[in-house]
């Protein structure tokens, strides 16, 4: 299972996003505290549209509760990382995988990355900026997982209109 980490996450509009994002993936989403925000559904309902009834989410009270209470691989993106994201093997759809993102305005804390430096990565960019959009990296991160494990169980084509939506439009 993909399982994404949020430590300390400060913005409600990307925690929105990125529940959207997991719900279209069956991904798991995990918040540690102290978030940001309110987790009730009028702060973060604009991003995450109507969906926030359908994430699977858990909230925890520090990193050392969500280490405590999860097992798997844990990686740390982070703009120190010295790896590129696609570095790494997702492929094994039947493990745990944690991609770990740190608060938006200082990312994840350096005491847990030095012990990690192994599995902590970086997605290339340009020197023009110092880290992409919180919910844009959680986006790419679980679609490269995604495209590893071949997608899983995802749907292929939109499955409201029809499969032959286009060719049967005038």
């Amino acid at each position: 299972m993909i399982n994404i980490v949020l430590f300390e996450p400060e913005i409600p509009g990307n925690t929105g996003n990125i529940m959207r994002t997991c719900v279209a993936t069956n991904s798991k989403l995990h918040l540690i505290k102290p978030l940001g925000f309110s987790l009730e559904e009028k702060y973060i309902r604009r991003s995450g549209v109507n969906y926030i009834d359908k994430c699977n989410y858990t909230v925890y009270e520090n990193i050392e509760d969500f280490y405590k209470k999860n097992k798997g691989t844990f990686y740390y993106l982070t703009r120190y990382g010295h790896k590129p994201h696609t570095e790494f093997d997702y492929s094994d759809s039947n493990e745990n995988i944690y991609f770990i993102f740190g608060k938006e305005s200082t990312g994840i804390p350096l005491e847990i990355l030095k012990p990690n430096l192994s599995h902590c990565m970086r997605m290339p960019m340009t020197d023009n900026v110092r880290a992409l959009n919180l919910s844009n990296t959680v986006a790419i991160m679980t679609y490269e997982a995604l495209r590893q494990q071949n997608y899983n169980d995802l749907l292929r084509d939109e499955p409201h209109k029809g499969i032959d939506y286009i060719e049967k439009s005038e």
